[in-house]
């Protein structure tokens, strides 16, 4: 990880970290990039399972942010760390399961951090990025449709 010190720090958690979370992560990182932002906040993604760690994200994942212009390829999964609580401003999960994991784990002086994406990035009619990895194609679509709209709203929201 890069040091975060000077930055705002978003970090993105689903539950495998190969769909959701580096989804949010690309998009969030061109949206920032293209409001030249990119030396003022920095962002990731994990998982609160080590499943895939180490893996590209899902292809499927992968294909459906090429087609709207985003870059997935770069991204390796990895685990959520205990030391991410205290290096990361904003720890942003895409479900309420993925949520309840982390409150486990998250140390008390760092609860206020970790949020439901699409709760915090606010105006969204739905609480929950859906996992689209045992679907089709369209979850994909669905999945890109969120975030691309919820990232825009955080941005405005910790832009520095």
């Amino acid at each position: 990880m890069t040091d975060t010190s000077a930055r705002v720090s978003v970090l993105f958690v689903c539950m495998g970290n190969i769909c959701r979370s580096p989804t949010a992560e690309g998009v969030f990182r061109k949206v920032v990039e293209d409001a030249g932002l990119a030396d003022l906040i920095y962002v990731e993604s994990a998982g609160t399972h080590a499943y895939h760690v180490g893996a590209p994200p899902d292809p499927r994942a992968q294909e459906a942010a090429r087609r709207r212009g985003f870059v997935l390829s770069d991204i390796r999964a990895r685990r959520v760390s205990d030391e991410d609580f205290e290096l990361f401003d904003h720890i942003l999960v895409m479900d309420k399961e993925n949520l309840e994991e982390l409150m486990v784990r998250v140390p008390e002086p760092h609860r206020g951090k970790v949020r439901l994406f699409l709760e915090f990035a606010g105006g969204m009619s739905a609480s929950e990025v859906p996992d689209p990895y045992y679907g089709g194609t369209s979850g994909f679509e669905l999945v890109l449709d969120l975030i691309e709209q919820a990232a825009v709203r955080l941005l405005e929201r910790i832009r520095p």
